[in-house]
């Protein structure tokens, strides 16, 4: 059997296991309903959301969507520039515990740049900037084994146009899941 198959037959045997002990569960008696004693007014608690969003629903965690969709695969960087911004710090940290709570998931950086300067310049920037993410990665504990770095210079830009809010998209750095993810 290949991987995929050997995956799909495996979570099928887990929903099946989750489905049959779901039957079987027991449940409570129902206590007879008593009167409420007269009661004072109570104040209505006040809304708090919660610390995080919770995860869409549909998305499986582990996976590559879940990823994509709820950490952020994309972080920006500024002309010229392959220093991690400020705004990228607490994606960089998301995407490291993510990483840190599925530790059999591998990873590319893609190192990005906008059309200006030459092909060579840009391959290299987008090196330096793909270098970048994987060091802050790494010093938030994620293995150096299990990340690959590429840099695409200017030649996969997500915004065809020649302004600077398309150059602006076009300066990032990506994280693709290779391997490893649900």
């Amino acid at each position: 059997m290949s991987f995929d198959t050997q995956r799909a037959v495996r979570l099928a045997l887990v929903g099946l296991a989750a489905a049959s002990l779901a039957a079987c569960a027991s449940r409570p008696k129902p206590q007879p309903v008593t009167p409420p004693a007269q009661q004072q007014p109570t104040q209505p608690t006040p809304y708090t959301p919660p610390a995080q969003p919770p995860v869409s629903s549909g998305i499986l965690p582990g996976s590559v969507q879940d990823f994509v969709v709820n950490i952020g695969d994309r972080v920006y960087f500024d002309t010229d520039e392959y220093v991690i911004r400020a705004d990228a710090q607490p994606v960089l940290a998301g995407q490291a515990q993510w990483l840190n709570r599925y530790p059999g998931v591998r990873i590319r950086i893609e190192g990005n740049a906008d059309e200006r300067g030459t092909r060579e310049y840009n391959l290299a920037l987008g090196a330096r900037r793909a270098n970048a993410v994987r060091d802050f990665l790494i010093a938030q504990g994620v293995s150096s084994a299990r990340i690959e770095t590429i840099s695409f210079g200017k030649e996969r830009p997500i915004d065809p146009g020649s302004s600077e809010e398309a150059w602006a998209k076009n300066r990032n750095g990506r994280t693709a899941i290779t391997d490893g993810a649900r």
